[in-house]
């Protein structure tokens, strides 16, 4: 008898073996059935053609913006400060006027802004300063509120395409008739999942990029509020 359960058992580990070699050979084939980005992509419809123009945009800003922020936080504005003090102190207003129209940043233009105007109140100096400060940050941030817009829209972009996804998943199944099955719905809720994961990338990459511009800019800010008050405090000097 114990022989016999014995037996009925090995049969049983045996099949149990077989059912999980079987299992496991049709789950590596159908992982190796693969979907590649492109390919999800091109399913998602009309939809992921402008999610990838957003994208596009967002990438050529972010690259144009970046590296004029960089050359402008790599300026030598300590260099050009000295060198301004130094024609200050020899009362050479003109050699000062000079260097600064001479010199391609930011500083310098806040600077000549500054030093047509000596001879007035220094409030007055300081107000043209700051508008002129006003008008180079604004160009600073030429464009970079795009990429803050796509970084919203993407992701409503991409609930559009769910909201047709389904629309077209029901507009095939109300016409299958009695012949629906998981084909009719297929394109459809494909379609609106794809869009869906491809607005929140976008989005997500946007916002990322934004941000960065963001911080890249506040410390440009900051190193312009710092030579003003360093261009202020020259002016207030007492005279040798």
């Amino acid at each position: 008898m114990f022989k016999g359960i014995l037996l009925v058992i090995n049969e049983i580990d045996t099949a149990v073996q077989s059912v999980s070699e079987t299992a496991g050979t049709v789950a590596t084939e159908i992982t190796t059935e693969k979907l590649s980005l492109w390919e999800m992509a091109k399913n998602g419809g009309w939809i992921m053609w402008v999610l990838l123009a957003l994208l596009v945009l967002c990438i050529y800003i972010f690259i144009e913006r970046y590296l004029t922020l960089n050359r402008t936080l790599k300026s030598d504005s300590a260099q050009f400060m000295s060198n301004i003090r130094g024609y200050i102190h020899q009362g050479d207003v003109d050699g000062a006027r000079s260097l600064a129209k001479s010199t391609n940043s930011p500083i310098a233009r806040m600077v000549d802004s500054g030093l047509s105007r000596l001879g007035r109140p220094l409030s007055d100096i300081q107000t043209s300063i700051e508008n002129v400060g006003r008008l180079e940050v604004s160009d600073l941030e030429k464009r970079v509120s795009l990429i803050a817009t796509v970084a919203s829209l993407g992701p409503m972009i991409g609930f559009l395409g769910t909201v047709t996804g389904m629309i077209k998943a029901f507009f095939d199944m109300a016409h299958a008739g009695n012949n629906i099955d998981i084909g009719v719905l297929s394109s459809g809720i494909y379609e609106a999942m794809v869009t869906t994961v491809g607005g929140l990338i976008v989005g997500i990459i946007a916002y990322f990029l934004y941000t960065l511009l963001v911080s890249r800019i506040n410390n440009v800010v900051f190193q312009l509020e710092a030579r003003t008050i360093e261009f202020m405090d020259l002016l207030n000097e007492p005279e040798s």
